[in-house]
């Protein structure tokens, strides 16, 4: 599938998407917000897609937005900040909160890894902060960048950086803007693994191929939209999904194979369904 500013592909069951901006940093443009949305949305709808995997392309993830497009701000061109909803897709989050222009990730019913390759700053640090994990290249460096270009805590970042981090550390790196490198992203819990530059994708994706080969991706789908969709329940709410959820499960035939592979003591089989 060939888009303008990301490349698609499909292979094993897994969707490598990559920013592909590599003589920009990957830096950000109104475009690229388009293909990836598009992008997303593709490898979630695909039956044959089980695991996503985000990354950039050459030495860095995504230096932030294009300063191009920040100087036409500047000089007072008009700017979409709607909040346009886009249709869900089964198994996804229906949330409102889950249909924002940046913070669609949670409606996706496939697992998103962002494999964090180099410099990741400002809105290019928002977008993986809506991944279900994140990886990091050794050479990874991040800001949040707002604070120093005159602008605020863009896209819901306020909101989810607290809970990924807790609330002292989120105020720091927003309100300093002060780079780190991914030790630091690692011992604060933004990142899960640190892993070596050359190495970064295999391993990546060798933690997709997990999630594509050994568990149902309807136990994911359902686990990824109650996680998510937790942090605006309380516990008595949670508990009367989940019991919702199990009942279901139980009809499944991914319920049946769940069982059937562990007894047979073989390779499961899982469908989806």
């Amino acid at each position: 599938m060939a888009y303008e500013t990301i490349l698609y592909d499909v292979a094993e069951r897994i969707c490598t998407i990559t920013l592909n901006r590599p003589d920009r940093l990957n830096a950000w443009t109104r475009q690229m917000h388009l293909d990836l949305k598009d992008a997303m949305h593709t490898a979630g709808a695909d039956p044959d897609v089980r695991a996503i995997i985000l990354t950039g392309a050459g030495r860095g993830f995504c230096a932030g937005a294009d300063m191009g497009g920040l100087q036409a701000i500047g000089a007072g061109a008009a700017t979409d900040r709607s909040s346009k909803a886009q249709e869900g897709l089964p198994g996804g989050s229906t949330l409102a909160e889950f249909k924002m222009n940046y913070s669609y990730f949670p409606s996706i019913p496939k697992f998103i890894i962002a494999a964090i390759n180099g410099p990741c700053a400002g809105l290019g640090l928002v977008i993986p902060l809506y991944a279900d994990l994140r990886f990091a290249s050794e050479s990874a460096v991040f800001t949040t960048a707002f604070a120093q270009r005159g602008l605020i805590a863009e896209h819901g970042v306020s909101w989810l950086l607290p809970r990924l981090i807790g609330l002292p550390a989120a105020m720091d790196l927003l309100c300093s803007a002060r780079k780190f490198r991914a030790p630091e992203a690692l011992a604060l819990g933004l990142v899960s693994r640190v892993i070596a530059d050359d190495k970064l994708l295999a391993e990546t994706r060798a933690y997709a191929t997990l999630l594509a080969n050994t568990v149902s991706p309807r136990s994911v789908a359902v686990m990824k939209r109650q996680l998510w969709e937790a942090e605006f329940q309380t516990l008595a709410e949670a508990t009367v999904q989940a019991n919702h959820e199990m009942d279901l499960s139980f009809q499944t035939a991914d319920f049946k194979e769940g069982v059937a592979h562990f007894l047979e003591k073989r390779a499961a089989r899982f469908t989806g369904k």
